[in-house]
């Protein structure tokens, strides 16, 4: 292992610090609260694959910009913008006049919400993840080399292999955030690799994919090249996979796919921003059992190390570690600033920006269930006729309704405690929230998350997640 090193600050927003502390002193002038969140973030994408190599900005991920919340007599404004003028008084004024044009512009007929100010408590510091491989210093080259040697390997593993594309993406971003009690910078850098397999048999082509990722920079292909040989194993061993018969079964959940249900099934329906629209059924049922007694659900960027760690949010809220439900029982959701405001509550550190440009909203960050105490092996030897789900690919979650629909792309049989060897694919995982939930009857010892993939809200606002938790057994209706 590489000796651990931490993330810079950005230079940029050091430079420029004074003139923004400037900038809130003048709107404090004028604002019972104010802050400044100010944004340095680079990213960058390489992929490997059958049609040649590609390296480029990922551009969602690369942003530089501010954004100003200000507070005066029960409502709140925001302003952003990307460029810091010379003259800081000038840019105060022009950000007045426009919060108080926008407040003359709402119409008499419509009702004005009326809010508290946001606690301002004193905080200070300075925080940065950790690396052992910075992909700046390896550069796109060495980069490069790596993901080939790893797309080298898979096609050379099975004459079977058609085809296996590799990708790599991170993203380093700093952020400053200053109110009149606060002075907060972190440096987060994320690394994540997917590596996908085609196989063919005659005129059939199966796939498969896995992926790895982390709170830290290229020592994650490790990870990726760990798991090649059960890919390509798997991939040909789909080509012989059989249409499923749907029904309800007794199912053993991967880690993957628990964590498809976590997120899916539950972590959107306990975003608090809905609960405040009256959108989520979720909201009636807190203090109630909303899963088996087996259950313990955590979100928060302070609850693991994962692509979607960070030490504050977006209005400035410390990370935190949110138990969402404690032996079955829901005991909370998780909440933005705005959101807790409106509802009375704390917030959860959950407010995120997809860009400085971005309104925040209610959004997960490490989303898992705790691990259990019994062992995969007896919990394959306790099923007499159901199978293991593998490989996750999307899903769909209904938090009105507490429905769900997942796409899952293998199952593999069990029966009389045993794997049969027999593979089904794919596979739609369909159900009640709290019906599933409620018969998980065994829960395995480890416990693992993944952060290959981005959220949205509407199909749209992505930010980073991630997800997991341990294996699960559950009742479960596929098809």
């Amino acid at each position: 292992m590489s000796e651990k090193k931490t993330v810079d600050s950005s230079a940029y927003l050091a430079g420029i610090k004074p003139q923004l502390k400037d900038l809130l002193g003048q709107l404090l002038n004028k604002y019972e609260y104010a802050s400044v969140l100010a944004v340095d973030s680079e990213a960058k994408q390489y992929g490997v694959r059958a049609s040649g190599i590609s390296v480029g900005d990922a551009g969602l991920l690369c942003s530089r910009g501010f954004v100003v919340k200000v507070y005066n007599e029960g409502e709140y404004a925001e302003y952003s913008f990307n460029k810091l003028n010379e003259n800081i008084t000038s840019q105060a004024e022009e950000i007045i006049r426009t919060v108080e044009a926008l407040k003359k512009a709402v119409p008499e007929n419509i009702a004005r919400l009326k809010l508290t100010a946001i606690s301002d408590e004193p905080v200070s510091f300075k925080k940065s993840t950790e690396y052992e491989i910075s992909p700046e210093q390896l550069g796109a080259e060495g980069i490069i080399d790596k993901l080939t040697a790893l797309r080298k390997r898979a096609m050379e593993a099975d004459e079977r292999i058609l085809d296996s594309s590799v990708r790599m993406s991170y993203q380093k971003y700093s952020k400053l955030f200053l109110s009149k009690n606060r002075d907060m910078e972190q440096n987060v850098m994320w690394t994540d690799c997917f590596q996908s397999f085609a196989a063919r048999k005659g005129e059939e082509v199966k796939s498969y994919f896995t992926s790895a990722s982390n709170l830290g920079g290229v020592e994650v292909l490790d990870k990726l090249d760990e798991k090649i040989g059960h890919a390509v194993e798997t991939t040909v061993a789909l080509l012989d996979s059989e249409p499923m018969v749907p029904g309800e079964y007794d199912c053993i959940c991967t880690p993957e796919v628990t964590g498809m249900i976590v997120h899916e099934a539950f972590g959107h329906g306990v975003e608090m921003d809905m609960f405040a629209k009256k959108r989520a059924l979720a909201e009636k049922y807190v203090g109630e059992y909303v899963a088996s007694p087996l259950v313990n659900m955590h979100d928060g960027a302070a609850a693991a190390d994962e692509v979607a760690s960070y030490f504050f949010d977006d209005d400035g809220v410390l990370a935190k570690d949110t138990v969402v439900i404690e032996n079955g029982i829901l005991k909370q959701g998780i909440s933005d600033t705005m959101a807790a405001l409106r509802l009375n509550t704390e917030p959860t550190g959950n407010s995120r920006r997809e860009s400085y440009k971005r309104k925040a909203y209610t959004r997960m960050t490490n989303t898992f269930f705790e691990p259990g105490k019994d062992k995969l092996e007896d919990m394959i030897a306790s099923i007499s006729d159901g199978f293991m789900l593998e490989n996750a690919t999307s899903g769909m979650e209904d938090p009105k309704n507490w429905g769900i629909q997942c796409m899952v792309n293998m199952a593999r049989e069990i029966k009389n405690g045993k794997l049969t060897g027999r593979i089904f694919s794919p596979i739609v995982l369909t159900g009640y929230v709290p019906d599933l939930l409620k018969s998980i009857s065994m829960v395995s010892d480890g416990c693992e998350l993944s952060g290959g993939g981005f959220c949205g809200k509407g199909y749209k606002e992505f930010v980073k997640v991630s997800d997991g938790g341990p294996c699960i057994k559950a009742r479960i209706r596929l098809g």
